[in-house]
This record gives structure tokens, C-alpha cells and sequence, in this order.
């Protein structure tokens, strides 16, 4: 497992007919602020503020085809080439990451190869190295590669 520590949110809210709303800076929107996006959101902050990698190498809620299947990937991170580096999906707190969960990455990823796989509900975040066609786990994120 990897151990997060969130910095503290800086996000903007707002309530708009009774909804909850958080700005994006990635997406550069506002966007309904459900449990999974408040989980997005902390991780995208996380990223940014404490593993420094660069936003303009992370894409939010970016669509790829799986066969004959449009989904969508919650952040997708880019290396210095920009060549897909790092995928993370994202579940609410309430959600539990279980092979199901892990099996809804692995397809992405066939779609969609990179050298990091990483599931978080918030709470609990694992990850992935490929190497050698294997699945190695990791205990923590890997600095940001230039």
C-alpha cells in the first residue's frame, strides 16, 4: 500500500441550485462535487503541491475506447515526452478496491499502456510498476521523470 499525506485542499467551491460545484484547474471547469470527484481532486492536489509533477502533463476524465466501449480514465499523467506514464483510477471512500476494481484499471490499460498503475479511494491507494510484463507493487509514487 501506498501512504498518502494530502496537502491541505485550496480548492474553490460553490452551490449552484443546490448542487456543490469544485473548480478543476486541470480540466479548467467547474464540476459536480460528488465523493469521487472529492477524491480526484485531492489526488490531483497531491500530485501537484507534494509529488510536483507538472499539470500540464495530467489529463482528468479523458475518453478511450475499449473495443467497442467509450470509456473514460479519472488522471492520466504524461511523462517529459509526453507518452503516457501513469494511470490513476479513483473511487469514492465508500468503495472498496478489490480485484473488480483492479480488473476496471487493467482494461484501461490495454487501451491505454503506461509504466504506473495506481487505484486509490482516498483512503487506501495502491500501485503498480510494469516491468517485464509483470506487475511489481509499489510503496510509494515515483518522482516525476523529466
Amino acid at each position: 500500500m501506498i501512504k498518502l499525506v494530502y496537502p491541505e485542499p485550496i480548492f474553490k467551491i460553490k452551490t449552484e441550485a443546490g448542487r456543490d460545484f469544485v473548480f478543476d484547474t486541470i480540466r479548467k471547469q467547474w464540476v459536480v462535487l460528488t465523493p469521487e470527484e472529492w477524491v480526484r481532486q485531492n489526488f490531483i492536489n497531491y500530485l501537484l503541491y507534494t509529488k510536483q509533477y507538472p499539470s500540464a502533463l495530467l489529463a482528468v476524465e479523458k475518453e478511450i475506447q475499449l473495443g467497442e466501449l467509450k470509456k473514460r480514465f479519472d488522471i492520466l499523467v504524461y511523462d517529459g515526452n509526453h507518452q503516457p506514464w501513469m494511470m490513476i483510477e479513483c473511487k469514492s471512500q465508500e468503495v472498496a478496491l478489490d480485484q473488480q476494481v483492479l480488473n476496471q484499471l487493467l482494461r484501461y490499460h490495454l487501451a491505454m499502456p503506461v509504466d504506473y498503475l495506481v487505484l486509490t479511494n482516498g483512503d487506501y491507494c495502491y500501485g503498480w510498476n510494469k516491468s517485464g510484463g509483470q506487475l511489481v507493487e509499489i510503496t510509494a509514487l515515483p518522482e516525476f521523470e523529466q
